[in-house]
């Protein structure tokens, strides 16, 4: 049988702030959701705005960030899978589809910049920056000082 696929990214505004529970056995579980907005034109041509409300789960030290920093209101970005459960509820089934949460990156932090963890370490490292390749295109501040033409070799 073939292999499939199931990955999800997503950016949007935490809704409420995150809830932090623990399971019978100890496990930390915290669930949020994002609301992401989109926009498109409908058949009269006008433009839309629409928004879409998607459950997140994070488990473990993931769950744990997750409770600490984030707030109701705040961006995030997740990248994580579709998961779909289902449960009886005062006699009727019940299913529901959620994104359980990989990485979660904190987005325009309280001091304008963000921070990413992810379920794969309980510490968080600094990723490591790439090597410029050939056609890498870097620019550098050079202040107020004037770019000489000449020196540029194309």
């Amino acid at each position: 049988m073939a292999r499939s696929f199931n990955q999800v990214t997503l950016m949007g505004n935490l809704t409420r702030d995150p809830e932090l529970r623990q399971t019978p056995n100890g496990q930390n579980v915290c669930s949020f959701s994002l609301a992401l907005n989109r926009s498109f034109k409908s058949s009269s041509g006008e433009w839309q705005e629409a928004t879409d409300y998607i459950d997140v789960v994070a488990w473990g030290p993931l769950g744990e960030r997750v409770a600490q920093y984030l707030t109701k209101g705040r961006p995030a970005l997740v990248n994580g899978r579709l998961q779909s459960r289902s449960w009886e509820q005062d006699g009727q089934k019940r299913s529901k589809v959620e994104v359980i949460a990989q990485d979660v990156t904190f987005l325009g932090g309280a001091g304008g910049s963000g921070g990413g963890y992810s379920d794969e370490s309980s510490s968080p490292a600094p990723k490591p920056k790439k090597a410029a390749k050939k056609d890498d295109v870097v620019i550098e501040d050079l202040g107020d000082e004037p770019i000489n033409l000449d020196d540029i070799p194309f």
